[in-house]
């Protein structure tokens, strides 16, 4: 059985320039651990290749349950220059929330604290 992945975590995202940062933020440990072994720079990278991406970092914040990933030159241009209807980046952590992700054995565990 598949999920969105917002039912293990949250999100924001916006721009930098012509790049974007979406942070991920698991609601429990065990919501962190499973990203941190499944949420990949790679798994990223594929889901928004479309979007044209060149680079996609990973960076963990344990502290915050969280990772941030940062897409080089997804934005088209950036805010001024691109002709995309999300020309700052805002959506795409609203996106990626939406990405099916297959049901961890331990979901329990990953929704409440």
């Amino acid at each position: 059985m598949k999920l969105p992945l917002s039912t293990i975590a949250h999100g924001r995202s916006g721009d930098k320039g012509n790049h974007a940062n979406i942070a991920i933020i698991a609601y429990t440990d065990a919501g962190f651990a499973w990203l941190d072994a499944h949420l990949t720079a790679e798994v990223v990278a594929a889901y928004f290749l479309p979007l044209g991406a060149t680079e996609v970092i990973r960076y963990p914040a344990a502290n915050l349950r969280a990772f941030n990933f940062v897409l080089s030159n997804i934005l088209a241009g950036g805010a001024s220059r691109s002709l995309r209807s999300d020309t700052q980046g805002k959506t795409l952590a609203l996106a990626l929330l939406q990405m099916p992700v297959e049901l961890p054995s331990d979901h329990a565990a990953m929704i409440s604290s």
